[in-house]
């Protein structure tokens, strides 16, 4: 999936209700952490990677920059994207194919409340009906 990220939020707090509510759905869960510091990793997993480091940083604001997460299908991309908008994604795009970035590219889009940007995605051929 990734390696690792480094994500900066003005709350950790505030980021923390919105990450807990669907990075698990991707089987990541919340590791160690301090005041205003906290780590998501695989499930089980004690190791390095892959993980997300989160510090707060109140002054801080999202970038242009988006992270893109794979799933393996529009149903897997539709539930991610469905739990990051119950736990209040802001400028949230629903599922879609977006064919700009080719034929069977099928994409969430969507930001945390500090306009950290996020995609959930897969590349896969859709079923004939």
């Amino acid at each position: 999936m990734f390696d690792h990220i480094d994500l900066r939020v003005s709350s950790l707090k505030k980021a923390r209700e919105f990450y807990d509510a669907w990075l698990p759905a991707l089987g990541l869960t919340a590791g160690g952490g301090g005041a205003d510091w906290k780590t998501y990793r695989l499930a089980g997993e004690s190791g390095r990677m892959p993980f997300i480091w989160m510090v707060e940083e109140p002054a801080h604001r999202g970038g242009l920059n988006r992270v893109a997460i794979y799933q393996p299908g529009a149903p897997d991309v539709n539930r991610i994207a469905g739990l990051a908008q119950a736990a209040g994604a802001v400028n949230y795009e629903a599922p879609e194919y977006c064919t700009d970035y080719g034929q069977h590219y099928y994409a969430a889009y969507f930001e945390d409340a500090d306009g950290n940007r996020w995609e959930i995605c897969c590349r896969h051929a859709p079923a004939i009906a």
